[in-house]
């Protein structure tokens, strides 16, 4: 089974948090899922450097990467993805979508209102948990 190693950015700006929708994709259990942004860590990157590069190729959106949230390993039908979640934040709120469907900033207690891929939700729900 294939194995992936991922970042994804929490990115907040103001108290609520960007969450974006993919689109149609070959496995459908994640077609149009919300999503944390970010991707797969390139050769020689680190998760911060990976981070700022994917963000920028994704949302056109320059990002400070902050603390580490939570790590999550979830195992799809057709491959495990292992995904480090990083707090981040942006100056502003503007960003041009380049790879998703859909984006909007939601506060935390809106969160659990989304359809979120699979992987996601552990850190959706420790978010929620949060005192911040």
């Amino acid at each position: 089974m294939k194995y992936i190693e991922v970042v994804a950015a929490i990115i907040r700006h103001k108290e609520k948090y960007l969450c974006v929708q993919r689109g149609v994709n070959k496995y459908p259990y994640i077609s149009h899922k919300y999503e944390f942004p970010g991707g797969k860590i390139e050769k020689g990157e680190s998760h911060q450097q990976a981070l700022r590069r994917e963000i920028q190729e994704e949302l056109l959106m320059d990002i400070e990467v902050k603390e580490h949230l939570h790590t999550v390993e979830h195992r799809y039908p057709d491959f495990t993805i292992k995904m480090y979640a990083y707090l981040c934040t942006s100056a502003n709120d503007e960003y041009t979508l380049t790879e998703h469907i859909h984006g909007l900033w939601l506060s935390k207690n809106e969160l659990e209102r989304l359809d979120w891929a699979a992987a996601d939700i552990p850190i959706v729900q420790g978010i929620m948990r949060s005192k911040g």
